[in-house]
C-alpha cells in the first residue's frame, strides 16, 4: 500500500507527514461491537511525542484502493513504545480490518495534523459532547484534565463501554442517537445555556459525527458567545 495511496498520500507528504508501521500486540473484545487492540508503535512515540487525544491515521484496504481513518492513541507508553486503539465496530474496512486483527499483524500509519493545546485559564468544568467513536479521546481528555469536573453529553448507550468517567466529579447524560444526530443538538442545546451560567471558566469539547459538532460549535460561538479558544469541536465521523 505504500506505492500508492492516491491524492490523500500525495498530499499528506506534502506537508511532511511521517510513516510508521505497526504491528498489533494483543487483542480483545471489551464489549459487543467494540474491540481493542495493543501495538507497538515501529518508533514513532520516541519521534513524536504524546498529547492528549492525540490520533494517527490507519491505511486500509478498500475494494483494492488505500482508505485512510484516524484514530486516537490508548494509553501511549514512549518508553515501552507501545500504546492501544479501540474500534467502535461497523460496516466498513477499518472494522473489518480490527475484528480480524491478532498480534503478529502489521498495519501502516501516518502521523500528520494532530495537537491539542490545554485550555489557558484552567476550566472550572468541561462540557463535553462525545459519542463511542470518539470515546477513547473523551478519556484521554478526562485524563489530562484530572480533577476537573466535568458533563458529558454522550450519544448513545456508554453500557458497558470503557468510559472513564468518574462518578465523583463527572456527570454522564447518555441520549439515543435519533434523526441523523439532531436530537443530541436539540438536547445540548436545551441544557448548556443554563450549565454555563453556573461556570465561570468553561471548556466546550465536541467530537461527535461532521454535521452535529459542526452546527453545536456554530451554536456555542455565534449564540451563546463562547470565545473560540474555549470551544475544541472536531467532526469524527460522517454519516452515510
Amino acid at each position: 500500500m505504500a506505492q500508492g495511496r492516491g491524492w490523500e498520500g500525495a498530499v499528506l507528504k506534502l506537508m511532511r507527514a511521517k510513516d510508521y508501521a505497526f504491528t498489533v500486540t494483543e487483542a480483545e473484545d471489551v464489549a459487543p461491537d467494540y474491540r481493542r487492540l495493543r501495538l507497538s508503535d515501529g518508533g514513532m512515540l520516541a519521534a513524536t511525542g504524546t498529547h492528549p487525544t492525540m490520533w494517527v491515521r490507519l491505511w486500509f484496504e478498500n475494494a483494492g484502493k488505500p482508505h485512510q481513518r484516524a484514530y486516537t492513541l490508548v494509553d501511549p507508553d514512549p518508553a515501552a513504545g507501545t500504546f492501544g486503539m479501540e474500534f467502535a465496530l461497523h460496516e466498513g474496512c477499518a472494522s473489518d480490518w480490527a475484528r480480524a486483527a491478532k498480534p503478529g499483524d502489521t498495519i501502516e500509519a501516518t502521523v500528520q495534523g494532530t495537537g491539542f493545546e490545554t485550555p489557558e485559564p484552567a476550566p472550572t468544568r468541561l462540557f463535553a459532547v462525545a459519542d463511542p467513536a470518539s470515546l477513547p479521546a473523551l478519556n484521554s481528555l478526562l485524563d489530562a484534565l484530572g480533577t476537573v469536573p466535568a458533563t458529558v453529553f454522550f450519544e448513545g448507550d456508554p453500557g458497558e463501554l470503557p468510559l472513564r468517567a468518574d462518578p465523583a466529579r463527572h456527570e454522564v447524560r447518555a441520549i439515543p442517537r435519533r434523526d441523523a444526530g439532531r436530537h443530541l443538538v436539540e438536547q445540548v442545546k436545551a441544557a448548556l445555556p443554563e450549565l454555563l451560567r453556573e461556570t465561570s471558566e468553561p471548556y466546550l469539547w465536541i467530537a461527535c459525527d461532521t454535521a452535529t459538532t459542526r452546527a453545536l460549535a456554530s451554536y456555542a460561538r455565534k449564540e451563546l458567545g463562547l470565545p473560540k479558544q474555549r470551544v475544541n469541536a472536531l467532526g469524527y465521523w460522517r454519516a452515510s
